[in-house]
């Protein structure tokens, strides 16, 4: 045990002196409990003249016991005092590291949407569920007997050559990108009993070059009706009710002469814009007709017992009647921005 320190007002003053300067000078609370570990603990100068106390004549006691207690009542004041200082410290700089500047522009996490094109083949899609109608599909990479041969297309058909028409090798597997959903048709009456109402909505491929006004990949919706005793004027009926779901209650077709090797008689048609941008007026929307009996007799169907209707029409071009749109680079070229001012609903 070490010999115990002799007590003087001198060597107190300078253990107070250079326990203040500490305590003064911690930064952290970590600091302040090493100062005072070193300048109020058991083995700290201060500590030490304390235990001295019990060494000195009783005539000194109580002279130098008031001195070294003062001293250390001084020390813990101002370890008190520093220590309340620091916490309000900390408190304002955690306060500070937390604050938020509610006047500042807030960051805001972009909020994506659907495509407007998936959202109006829907919207079309559920037109014709509601008048009774089922919703086909089929593949994307069709066999050349689908897409041409049971449509009733000769062999020579412009449509047919590698310049319109992506086919894919081997050459003798007859298979292609389908350039119009008109096969799932096909499939549709060998998949289905009579009578069959099935409209496909879906993507199809041309090799068009990408401007304002084509793509090389775009969507069609088309439909077939093959039951006993439909006319033409089942087909016009069941296409104004679609365009005045899409276009407003005002909207009307018509029906000029063409030509399709599908259909027999066939049309194109109009759909009358009463809310267009420039003025109300007539753009060509879609073909359509009566069924071809050998598109039936393809299709193993009867065509002196059964007949209907087929029609089809362009999404990207409804979705420019609708909304007033005039390039369909915008379709494709994945800007987020044009799909956002749709949002969910068109």
């Amino acid at each position: 045990m070490s010999e115990p320190t002799p007590i003087t007002p001198e060597g107190v003053e300078q253990a107070v002196s250079e326990a203040l300067a500490a305590v003064a000078e911690a930064a952290t609370v970590s600091e302040l409990k090493q100062a005072r570990s070193a300048h109020a603990g058991e083995g700290s100068p201060l500590a030490r003249f304390n235990q001295g106390l019990r060494s000195v004549p009783n005539d000194q006691k109580a002279a130098l016991g008031k001195l070294v207690g003062q001293a250390r009542g001084r020390v813990n004041a101002a370890i008190a005092d520093r220590e309340a200082e620091l916490a309000v410290a900390e408190e304002a700089a955690r306060l500070a590291a937390e604050a938020l500047d509610v006047t500042a522009v807030p960051s805001r996490a972009r909020v994506g949407s659907r495509h407007p094109l998936s959202i109006l083949m829907e919207r079309m899609g559920d037109i014709f569920i509601g008048m009774g109608w089922e919703i086909g599909e089929g593949p994307e990479v069709e066999n050349e007997w689908f897409n041409f041969d049971a449509l009733n297309m000769d062999a020579d058909h412009p449509a047919r050559s590698d310049q319109d028409t992506f086919y894919l090798a081997p050459e003798e597997r007859h298979l292609l990108l389908r350039t119009q959903t008109s096969p799932v048709q096909i499939r549709s009456l060998l998949g289905r009993e009579l009578p069959v109402y099935v409209v496909s909505p879906g993507k199809t491929f041309r090799k068009d070059e990408l401007d304002a006004t084509h793509l090389p990949v775009f969507h069609q919706i088309e439909g077939i009706a093959i039951d006993r005793g439909l006319t033409m004027a089942h087909l016009r009926g069941t296409l104004e009710h679609l365009a005045r779901a899409m276009f407003g209650a005002g909207a009307q077709i018509r029906l000029r002469p063409n030509y399709f090797p599908f259909t027999e008689p066939s049309a194109e048609m109009d759909v009358w814009q009463p809310n267009a941008k420039g003025g109300a007026r007539w753009v060509e929307w879609g073909g359509c007709g009566m069924v071809n009996p050998n598109v039936l007799r393809a299709a193993g169907v009867d065509p002196d017992e059964y007949q209907g209707f087929a029609f089809g029409l362009g999404i990207e071009r409804t979705l420019q009647f609708r909304n007033d749109l005039n390039d369909m680079r915008d379709f494709a070229e994945g800007d987020i921005r044009f799909s956002q001012q749709f949002g969910m609903v068109i």
